[in-house]
């Protein structure tokens, strides 16, 4: 409240104020996942970031963990809408498989995996956790087969692709490799692997066309 003859903030300068400071405190919580791990992201060390005091961790989020899946709600948001601008060109398999190995490369270099891999790490200590990290990885499965279906419709393959399958080992395989490529470092074989399906998926394709056009003869 304003001391009498002092005029009062206004309510938009206000709301601004606590949104400015939200985010600042999720921006911080992303760093402090990227680079000190879930075991490290105190809500001293993210306020320490953020440069405000860690009381207010509590007052805007409740606490630590919802914090945390405040920030990779952000990550998630972010990614998902450059993935669906890379995948809206797709035309076939093989321009799905480049998109996503370049993609793959973007997430490793900003960190974006680090976040995700660092919550998942963080579900053996901390209950309630794993359902929440699991809700949030769910509307990937949906992108994916999206995209699968997409690539694959013009496909001589597309009647031996079972989409929601294939989806779900899509986002398994993902989340595999960018754990491995974040924990040992080294994501020359992860990256090398896009270049061997794309040569397999051109395979099969030239296998099942010649097959198919055998057939109508």
């Amino acid at each position: 409240m304003a001391r009498p003859g002092q005029p009062s903030r206004p309510q938009s300068e206000r709301a601004g104020s606590q949104a400015t400071t939200r985010q600042a405190l999720v921006d911080a919580a992303i760093e402090t996942l990227r680079e000190e791990g879930f075991a490290g992201a105190s809500a001293r060390a993210i306020a320490r970031r953020a440069g405000c005091n860690q009381g207010l961790v509590f007052y805007y989020f409740g606490g630590v963990v919802d914090l945390l899946l405040a920030a990779l709600d952000a990550v998630s948001k972010e990614r998902l809408v450059r993935y669906s601008a890379a995948v809206a060109t797709v035309a076939n398999p093989a321009d799905l498989i480049a998109v996503a190995a370049d993609i793959f490369r973007e997430d490793l270099d900003a960190g974006y995996a680090a976040v995700l891999v660092e919550m998942i790490a963080g579900t053996s200590s901390t209950p309630g956790l794993s359902a929440e990290v699991a809700r949030r990885i769910a509307p990937w499965a949906d992108f994916a087969e999206s995209a699968v279906g997409a690539a694959f419709a013009e496909s001589p393959l597309r009647s031996l692709v079972p989409t929601p399958e294939v989806a779900h080992a899509i986002v398994a395989l993902y989340l595999g490799l960018e754990m491995l490529a974040t924990l040992d470092r080294d994501r020359t074989r992860s990256t090398a692997l896009f270049g061997h399906l794309a040569l397999l998926v051109s395979a099969f394709e030239a296998v099942s066309s010649v097959a198919s056009h055998e057939e109508k003869q």
